[in-house]
């Protein structure tokens, strides 16, 4: 089976950059990470895809002073030099424009701290708790010029617990992220209609 080529975006630590890279490098998933890019040259994400053999490049969206349109042309610029031909937002901090959502419609997936479409956006494990959720998780969906709107690819439930702060159900949350965005990954490599068709659902241990 060839491997699809898979341009990985990041803003922060990395952590499900690298439970992608790994899940792709051990063969469970059928891509191969080309280039890890961060819009954030101290993402600790940077020095793990180095450590991983994965190329990365920083292009700063500061630099782009507001234009992000432009800042949207030089990743996807990026993304094209290296091959990709499909692209994995794994915590990247970046509201795109459709210079970005246009050029990968079909091929762009992200993955969102909520089960969408509650709690779109920022600030996702705060508001779940305010509004007294008795379940919570996280969503793998694509990316369209609408803000976590795309369809939904797989979803993990977390069960919120009494005592539970943002940061303690953020970590359950993100445990789950990183069992949940490489399984989605494998199935949209082999078949991106029947991962459309039958999303992945992920519930808690009895």
């Amino acid at each position: 089976m060839s491997l699809t080529p898979v341009g990985i975006l990041i803003s922060g630590s990395g952590s499900n950059m690298v439970a992608l890279a790994e899940a792709m490098q051990a063969g469970t998933a059928p891509g191969k990470p080309v280039i890890v890019i961060s819009n954030n040259p101290s993402a600790a994400g940077l020095e793990k895809a180095r450590a991983l053999g994965v190329e990365t490049a920083v292009i700063e969206h500061r630099s782009f002073k507001g234009d992000r349109a432009a800042f949207d042309q030089a990743v996807d610029g990026a993304l094209r030099k290296a091959g990709a031909g499909i692209v994995a937002c794994a915590g990247f901090m970046r509201i795109m424009t459709p210079v970005l959502t246009d050029a990968w419609s079909g091929r762009m997936l992200n993955i969102h701290p909520s089960l969408l479409p509650s709690f779109p956006g920022l600030d996702t494990h705060t508001r779940a708790l305010e509004a007294g959720v008795a379940i919570h998780g996280c969503t793998v969906h694509e990316v369209t010029a609408d803000l976590d709107s795309g369809s939904i690819l797989g979803q993990a439930v977390v069960p919120v617990m009494g005592g539970d702060t943002a940061e303690t159900l953020a970590a359950r949350v993100l445990a789950r992220e990183h069992l949940l965005y490489p399984r989605v990954l494998a199935a949209f490599l082999q078949d991106p209609d029947a991962a459309r068709r039958n999303p992945i659902a992920l519930f808690p241990d009895p």
